[in-house]
């Protein structure tokens, strides 16, 4: 193994871990804000790094169109390129091209599919999708897979973990071992508990820096979700980083580090950002609404990012109904910084051994957000 993790604590199934790549630390659990295309949307790397953030996750759909992986590589690595010297976590590119309805054919070696940029053709295969990994020069490079659509039957669901698995153990034997490098199998299965352990399993016997939960948060609803982190995560080696993919709202996460899981990614906080939506401790709100026109508060008055300590509800209404680019900017800052506040209060409180108190405390308070005001 080439990646370090250590664990540092926990409380109940919940972890306090830190990971040391080539490009720095990342203290887990920890929330990656994600740059698709070498950006964080609305944001400079210098503002996500003043949220807290550490790491950040780049995809290699995206970058391998549009600019081209060897590009990328021959100025100098991603992390050159988009002016972000921390880790970067690059996703293998599986989820966008198995959405390319009409656009892809899938066969036993990996997948042929046209740009949507350009109509031009490309192939993507486990051993093509490390290797244009390796080019951008991820920290964290992530299996190929064939990620499941929702819902689906057992029998479908069960030819495409087996088939993800299969890719696994090619891009395992592919990957090429360097120092604070490493390389995480995707665990797959749907919602069928026998196949998340037979694909767990399956992972544990090939061997990996660090395990993914994928094909969650695809519509099947938080219960189910936790079900399938209950189920699989046993499965898991414990002294790995777990990563839950695509995952999520605040809710969400706090769930996921309950039950074990060290890292997240999700676009919500920037896309909500760009939509006027920003998250506070107490729920959601919608600064279009014409509520917020007159109101002096900050987005959230425990918020210490630059939006809340320096504008208020009305300005930043009046930004976006006014279309001005700052607006979205500023909300998306807040929503990072607030993911960030989110991670580092969960690292305290296991640190503390007091993960259920804080849990009780942040329920009641986004409670209030149903019975009082925004």
């Amino acid at each position: 193994m080439s990646l370090s993790f250590e664990l540092l604590g926990r409380d109940g199934t919940a972890r306090r871990g830190r990971i040391a790549t080539a490009h720095g630390t990342v203290e887990t659990p920890a929330f990656m804000p994600v740059g698709t295309a070498g950006t964080v949307k609305a944001m400079l790397p210098q503002s996500v790094a003043e949220t807290g953030a550490e790491i950040v996750l780049g995809n290699t759909f995206h970058l391998m169109l549009r600019p081209g992986a060897e590009r990328v590589a021959a100025l100098g690595g991603l992390h050159k390129f988009m002016n972000w010297p921390g880790p970067i976590l690059t996703d293998s590119g599986g989820f966008q091209v198995m959405s390319l309805a009409g656009l892809r054919k899938v066969d036993a070696d990996g997948v042929t599919f046209r740009s949507p940029v350009d109509g031009t053709e490309h192939r993507l295969t486990p051993a093509r999708s490390l290797e244009i990994q390796r080019l951008l020069d991820a920290d964290i490079t992530m299996s190929f897979d064939e990620c499941t659509t929702w819902p689906v039957e057992e029998p479908a669901a069960a030819a495409s973990m087996r088939l993800s698995m299969k890719w696994a153990e090619i891009g395992r034997r592919a990957f090429a071992e360097r120092p604070g490098y490493g390389l995480f199998g995707i665990v797959q299965g749907s919602t069928f508990p026998a196949l998340r352990e037979e694909s767990a399993r399956r992972l544990t016997d090939i061997g990996f820096d660090g395990y993914a939960v994928g094909g969650l948060a695809v519509g099947e609803g938080q219960e189910t979700m936790f079900r399938m982190l209950d189920i699989t995560l046993p499965f898991l080696p414990g002294d790995r980083p777990r990563y839950l993919m695509g995952v999520g709202r605040p809710a969400d996460i706090v769930g996921a580090v309950k039950r074990g899981i060290d890292m997240f990614d999700c676009v919500m906080p920037t896309r909500a950002g760009r939509t006027a939506q920003g998250f506070t401790r107490r729920g959601e709100i919608n600064l279009r609404n014409a509520r917020h026109r007159d109101d002096p508060r900050p987005i959230d008055e425990q918020c210490a990012c630059p939006a809340c300590i320096s504008h208020s509800r009305a300005y930043l209404h009046h930004l976006i109904r006014s279309e001005e680019m700052l607006g979205p900017m500023l909300l998306t800052w807040h929503n990072l910084h607030y993911y960030q506040d989110i991670m580092r209060g969960l690292r305290g409180a296991i640190e503390a051994g007091a993960l259920g108190p804080w849990i009780a405390a942040f329920e009641a308070e986004q409670a209030l957000g149903d019975v009082l005001p925004l």
